[in-house]
């Protein structure tokens, strides 16, 4: 190897290194322009950053190093000097657009969210979580004493459920079944999408009093408040009986194993046979694997950090998925990835 080369591959270490550490600011970057509305006011065509600033109620110049710094994330396009229009990445800041990630950015910016991450450290020493000793209390008890907060949570959540909730009905054969039970379902995104595609199927949504908030909205615009029961409740306690299908998306990976038991062992109490619990999230291999076509860039192994780091929870394995199947009375009977919603996948457990 020559000294050149030595000095290339030198180079693209420290370069990789510099943008994982200024990761955090390009978040904040994204919730700048989140909150000053950028891409709303910007727009496909190109447009001076003066008049951004103004419509924005900003200063010129700051407003400018804002914009060129999103252009360099490559969220917008500097046509000539001052002037920018948005890119399709960009777009999906708009939040008037069905696909928009903006309460996604807005959420996973937020504060409340970014605290705990200063104590990871910590986290990692003692398994604690860290949110619950940084605001003295846990996740989603703080959600319930800030009502805006929970909002802005129930927004990313449905944001973030809209590429399977398109995905999904298609992926599955949901034509096997009569009533479906969106366990923790939330505003009801994911059970919408499938109601929708399969009308022969009737659904409930079990969630609590404040992930309901939106719910009746949701199924009242796709014309399915008449297929859809909605009901408030606690999945560490029960879960509701008279379905054959119970789906659980980006439930199990907000909680210990323990807890995760303590659902899945719910469900399989009111489970009738024939019947099958399906569980969508993302399954991690036994060995990190980096390669291009099966990495998400590190982004799922960063969500599990964030589970352990804020509220306790994992994500985990196929062989962890079975073992708290198994804890639950209940047999993984296969996996299959969601490669339309990657990188999710579609776990089936029985009774048994």
């Amino acid at each position: 190897m020559t000294n050149t080369e030595v000095a290339t591959t030198d180079t693209a270490d420290r370069d990789l290194i510099g943008r994982l550490a200024f990761g955090s600011m390009a978040a904040q970057t994204l919730r700048a322009a989140v909150r000053l509305g950028v891409m709303e006011l910007v727009g496909d065509t190109p447009r001076r950053a003066a008049d951004v600033a103004a419509d924005a109620g900003a200063e010129p110049q700051p407003m400018m190093r804002l914009l060129r710094a999103l252009t360099g994330l490559g969220l917008l396009r500097e046509h000539t000097p001052g002037s920018f229009s948005v890119t399709p990445e960009g777009a999906l800041l708009h939040p008037g657009r069905p696909d928009s990630l903006a309460s996604f950015v807005r959420m996973f910016t937020e504060p409340a969210i970014v605290r705990a991450w200063e104590h990871l450290d910590d986290s990692v020493r003692t398994g604690e979580i860290a949110f619950d000793t940084v605001f003295g209390t846990d996740f989603f008890s703080h959600l319930a004493q800030h009502p805006e907060l929970s909002a802005e949570f129930n927004g990313a959540m449905s944001q973030a459920t809209a590429e399977t909730a398109a995905a999904l009905p298609y992926a599955f054969d949901f034509r096997r079944y009569t009533k479906v039970t969106d366990v923790g379902g939330g505003d009801g995104t994911l059970l919408a999408g499938v109601l929708a595609a399969h009308p022969g199927l009737t659904g409930v949504v079990l969630d609590t009093a404040e992930g309901l908030a939106d719910t009746p909205d949701t199924m009242a615009r796709r014309g399915l408040a008449g297929r859809c029961s909605l009901i408030a409740g606690d999945f560490f306690r029960s879960v509701p009986a008279g379905s054959d299908l119970y789906l659980l998306k980006s439930v199990l990976h907000d909680w210990t194993d323990d807890q995760a038991v303590t659902i899945l062992r719910h469900c399989r109490e009111v489970l009738p046979p024939g019947g099958l619990v399906l569980i969508v999230e993302p399954v991690l291999p036994e060995v990190v694997d980096t390669t291009a076509d099966v990495t998400d860039g590190g982004v799922t192994y960063l969500s599990d950090l964030n589970m352990l780091v804020n509220v306790g929870g994992r994500e985990r394995t196929r062989e962890e998925f079975a073992q708290v199947c198994r804890r639950a009375g209940l047999t993984l009977t296969s996996v299959t990835p969601l490669t339309e919603a990657a990188p999710f996948a579609l776990i089936e457990a029985v009774a048994g």
